[in-house]
């Protein structure tokens, strides 16, 4: 069975979900990749002002090409989501309630996601145009010196997922 879930939704009913289930995500969701990880980690520890708030965010690993005429976004699959491990526990501890990503997470953002009642989503790597045609909008948002790496607010509807660690710490990947 597949899940409808509004982005909105997700802090409060991520209890709801167990690795291993699809569901199809509709709503805000922000992309960075390392660079734009480490800017952001840099803008925590010396205070300054985030690109978007972090409570209740979800992050997609992404570096989306640009748009063709006449669409939102370029091809936009998911990254390798351990290159993110060592920024990820920080995140979660900070508000954000997901992370789509693709392969395995370490112990340490498992037990972030744990302790903050988070998810960590897969989406199907190589098919970026595929993810594509669930992207209704895309505008960059900060660190548009990165390029496809920028950080950007995209607006998804129905962008299919699978649970890949729940808030229970149960994961798909053995």
């Amino acid at each position: 069975m597949v899940k409808g879930m509004n982005v909105s939704e997700l802090p409060r009913r991520a209890g709801e979900l167990h690795a291993g289930d699809r569901i199809l995500l509709t709503g805000t969701v922000y992309t960075a990749r390392d660079a734009a990880h480490k800017r952001i980690a840099a803008l925590l520890d010396d205070g300054g002002e985030l690109p978007f708030a972090l409570d209740g965010a979800v992050i997609y690993y992404c570096g989306a090409t640009p748009s063709p005429p006449g669409r939102p976004i370029g091809s936009c699959g998911p990254t390798t989501s351990g290159r993110m491990d060592v920024y990820a526990p920080r995140l979660y501890d900070l508000g954000v309630c997901a992370t789509i990503g693709k392969g395995e997470r370490d112990d340490g953002v498992i037990d972030a996601i744990r302790r903050n009642g988070g998810v960590y989503l897969c989406a199907v790597g190589g098919a970026g145009a595929l993810a594509a045609g669930h992207v209704e909008a895309c505008e960059v948002i900060a660190f548009e010196d990165l390029g496809c790496e920028s950080v950007k607010r995209i607006e998804m509807r129905d962008f299919p997922l699978i649970v890949a660690v729940d808030s229970y710490g149960v994961k798909l990947f053995v």
